[in-house]
């Protein structure tokens, strides 16, 4: 097992961008609980990885006694001297309790702890990356429907277009490409949820953000939004500087920068 599980390591943190000390310190907890079910030695049992060989060891601290009487907590003085030269009665030693069985059982509890780990990491991932992107436009493609959900493939992660956020006049299919609103990042029991929309009126707004460069920088402002997705939308705008006129700062020349919005809207005016 030890160089299929090094291996295993080196994948991971090279193609996944997951610390091997974490995914040891999964397979090191996972272990242990089952080390105690099978090592009679049980007194502060503790499993030693190698991160470089992949050897796993179990070692328990034992009591050294002038006379044993609990094998499964105590060492003679003599025994425990073999380990540690100045050992007297009294002192703790760590003892190698490893059972002859234990690379079948190692095999499969680390395989089972890796994967359970990488899950959470991989959750972990998503909602630092993307919990403060609420408010921003994404794309992604179409990968499936989870019932009238649908499921954007946005690289790394996956993002949900919920029923209610969706366009009522637009049909998608898988393999469509869209580019949608971050609505929320939610990081509930069962992981985080990336919910995104098409009909939120700030879907519209964000786009005139991206389209008209005098919204981006202040110039223009959107005073309001009314939008009645897939049919129409009205917006209010506002110029700071009386020399810029804000309904032709979105408008563009000869309608350009509506044209693209209008666009990305599915003709929805």
């Amino acid at each position: 097992m030890n160089a299929e599980f090094i291996a295993m390591l080196d994948y991971l943190e090279r193609e996944r961008g997951i610390k091997r000390e974490i995914l040891l310190e999964a397979v090191s907890n996972a272990l242990l609980s089952a080390s105690k079910k099978s090592v009679s030695a049980s007194r502060e049992l503790r499993i030693d990885i190698n991160p470089k060989s992949g050897e796993i060891r179990a070692l328990a601290n034992l009591i050294v006694a002038d006379k044993v009487t609990n094998p499964q907590d105590e060492i003679s003085e003599n025994a425990a001297r073999r380990i540690k030269s100045d050992a007297k009665v009294g002192d703790i030693v760590e003892v190698e309790v490893t059972p002859k069985n234990f690379g079948r059982i190692a095999a499969q509890t680390a395989k089972q702890a890796m994967m359970q780990r990488i899950r959470q990491v991989e959750k972990e991932m998503i909602y630092e990356e993307f919990k403060d992107r609420a408010g921003e436009i994404v794309s992604g493609t179409v990968r499936r429907f989870d019932r009238s959900d649908v499921i954007l493939d946005l690289g790394k992660f996956e993002a949900i277009m919920p029923q209610r956020e969706r366009v009522v006049v637009e049909d998608y299919n898988v393999g469509d490409r869209l580019r949608a609103y971050v609505v929320a990042v939610d990081n509930g029991i069962r992981g985080p949820e990336i919910i995104v929309s098409r009909s939120h009126p700030n879907f519209v707004r964000r786009l005139f953000e991206l389209e008209v460069s005098e919204i981006a920088d202040g110039t223009v402002e959107i005073r309001g939004i009314a939008r009645e997705a897939g049919y129409r939308t009205k917006i209010a705008v506002w110029s700071a500087n009386n020399k810029v006129d804000p309904v032709g700062a979105c408008v563009g020349m000869r309608g350009s920068r509506v044209k693209n919005i209008v666009r990305e809207l599915n003709n929805e005016k």
